[in-house]
């Protein structure tokens, strides 16, 4: 199957105001982002509104969700937001969405009146609103991504996403708010062995993402990689180099790990977290001009 072409998006988190947020997202568009996505976590930057001025303030990226939490939303609703921002972004709009782990504690979402629920009562929520979103959206839908690593999760991606993107792919037993654990090689290899066979016929057709905690451009790598250990804690000290998710050493080093990642694993669309481990998006922008 021929590799498809890289693809660079940034998913921002936090602004101090609106004069900031509009220049990270122009400073987004300059480095050479094909998409900028907005994190939705309660105590953060509301993705709708913030995608409309990121719209207002940029020409080229798409603009996207990285990733909506199916759980806080009523799909009827949803798919309102969702067709508005595609048509005042006019047609720039990426759909992101996934299970979720709620990123307040179950006692902070008690506190709030808001349900914490399990893992498959989550899996569950998001099955209903994609198939809602399919059925509601009007024809043609913006691409649509969804996130995960279980079984479930990965079977409705194969079947109704656009793009898939696998996230941290280790087990959530660590019972912590925010990111996933990272699991190194054997467990990428193994779950995006599991979306090849779901997706059977449709492997052409669908983008592998990889999300992106961590990304330093240093000489030091091996000093480096000790800032990252707490985001793999499974993996020993001597493998982080093989996770996938950590772009660690020279812009040629990334680079390098980037084409090996497309090549072992299909992961053609790089998603960095800015707000992560390193200057996110500028340490990105000598990477991006070396796989252009």
């Amino acid at each position: 199957m021929a590799l498809k072409p890289f693809r660079f998006g940034v998913a921002l988190s936090a602004a101090a105001d609106r004069r900031d947020w509009i220049e990270q997202c122009r400073t987004a568009e300059s480095v050479g982002f094909d998409t900028i996505s907005v994190i939705d976590h309660l105590g953060r930057p509301a993705p709708f509104p913030a995608l409309m001025l990121a719209a207002e303030h940029t020409t080229r990226p798409r603009l996207g969700t990285y990733v909506l939490d199916a759980g806080y939303y009523h799909p009827t609703l949803l798919a309102r937001d969702l067709s508005t921002a595609h048509q005042l972004s006019e047609g720039r709009l990426e759909i992101g969405i996934a299970a979720g782990r709620p990123s307040p504690t179950p006692e902070r979402l008690a506190e709030l009146g808001m349900p914490y629920p399990t893992g498959a009562e989550r899996a569950g929520i998001l099955e209903h609103t994609v198939k809602e979103l399919r059925r509601l959206l009007p024809s043609p839908c913006p691409p649509l991504l969804i996130g995960g690593r279980g079984d479930r999760v990965l079977r409705l991606a194969a079947e109704h996403a656009d793009i898939i993107a696998i996230t941290g792919a280790a087990s959530s037993r660590y019972g912590k708010v925010g990111l996933p654990a990272f699991a190194g090689a054997p467990m990428i290899a193994e779950r995006v062995a599991f979306v090849r066979a779901a997706l059977n016929f449709r492997q052409a057709q669908v983008e592998l993402n990889n999300e992106i905690p961590a990304i330093i451009v240093t000489n030091e790598r091996q000093a480096a990689m000790s800032k990252l250990q707490h985001f793999a804690p499974d993996v020993p000290h001597d493998e982080l180099g093989d996770v996938h998710a950590f772009l660690v050493g020279t812009a040629e080093q990334i680079a390098d790990k980037l084409r090996q990642n497309r090549e072992r694993y299909g992961f053609s669309y790089v998603t960095v977290l800015q707000g992560g481990v390193g200057d996110g998006m500028r340490a990105t922008e000598p990477v991006i001009e070396l796989l252009r």
